[in-house]
């Protein structure tokens, strides 16, 4: 997928992934491509969050939103909680191309329970 993580922070992950090797048949940015960063943004951020009280976060919804097309160049997604609890974490995911527009909204959210115990 090529993707590389920016910023790593509870409060905003960024990550960048590149059209090319990610597009559908047509030529445009996979819209899989665009669920795949952004569960990877939202996850690792609840994942940061669940273990700063000694659990782990697992995925349990997301949802896309593809507002317009990407043909070339990188997708950025940026991810900030709406809301970050100690059974669930929610996350908004931003992508937008190179020139700033909006590709693609998504929502992610987990579910926080305890490490398995020897884990």
């Amino acid at each position: 997928m090529g993707i590389e993580i920016t910023r790593w922070d509870v409060q905003e992950m960024v990550g960048t992934m590149p059209v090319k090797g990610n597009r559908q048949p047509f030529g445009l940015l996979h819209g899989g491509a665009n669920a795949v960063l952004a569960e990877l943004l939202g996850s690792v951020g609840a994942t940061m969050h669940a273990a700063s009280f000694g659990s782990v976060a697992l995925g349990l919804e997301l949802s896309c939103t593809h507002h317009r097309a990407a043909r070339e160049g990188l997708v950025t997604g940026v991810a900030r909680p709406i809301h970050l609890g100690r059974s669930t974490a929610t996350y908004e995911i931003v992508v937008s191309d190179e020139e700033g527009n909006r590709t693609c909204t998504a929502r992610l959210t987990c579910i926080i329970r305890p490490k398995a115990p020897g884990a």
